[in-house]
């Protein structure tokens, strides 16, 4: 097992109690633009975590498959569960996880709800990407869906998408992978 400490010392931890309570409170643009806020420390200590799990030095150097391992191994390490990483259409990839913490399983909210890990995303893939990319929760377990899944692309790409998803179009319909 992999050493947790080397990503501990640069990161706080919040239990999904209080992500909840922070929903609630402070409403999703301030929820959203902290986790945008904490993705430099995220990639920082992924960066500083992943020779010792991957054997390089830089996110970059990871191929598509490996670098959804590695990302489920770090973030289930930090108790925020397991992702899979996959493509959907030619311009966007899925990040899915089936136990999210700050998803709160039978809400039965009406919106996917996982502001601080979209802003979070969108800072920490950016970072790997070295591109702009923006990121859109289209399903989330707070909503009562069977997994939260976030889509990472351009923000052209997903802006398009939301309009057409406003329209009341599905989003797997809009990029063809319905």
């Amino acid at each position: 097992m992999t050493d947790i400490s080397l990503v501990a010392s640069s990161l706080v931890a919040l239990s999904p109690r209080a992500l909840y309570a922070l929903r609630d409170r402070v409403g999703a643009p301030a929820l959203q633009e902290a986790g945008y806020a904490a993705g430099e420390g995220a990639y920082r200590a992924f960066a500083a975590w992943l020779p010792s799990v991957a054997g390089v030095e830089d996110p970059k150097e990871l191929a598509v498959p490996r670098l959804a391992e590695v990302l489920s191994r770090f973030f289930s390490s930090l108790g925020w569960g397991t992702v899979e990483v996959n493509t959907q259409g030619d311009a966007t990839f899925a990040v899915d996880s089936m136990n999210w913490p700050e998803a709160q399983p039978d809400a039965g909210l009406q919106y996917p709800s996982c502001y601080f890990t979209s802003g979070l995303l969108a800072d920490f893939m950016t970072r790997i990407a070295d591109a702009g990319l923006a990121v859109m929760e289209v399903e989330c377990r707070s909503r009562n869906d069977h997994r939260c899944r976030w889509l990472v692309g351009s923000p052209e790409t997903l802006t398009s998408l939301y309009q057409h998803m406003a329209q009341g179009a599905d989003y797997r319909t809009v990029l063809g992978t319905a």
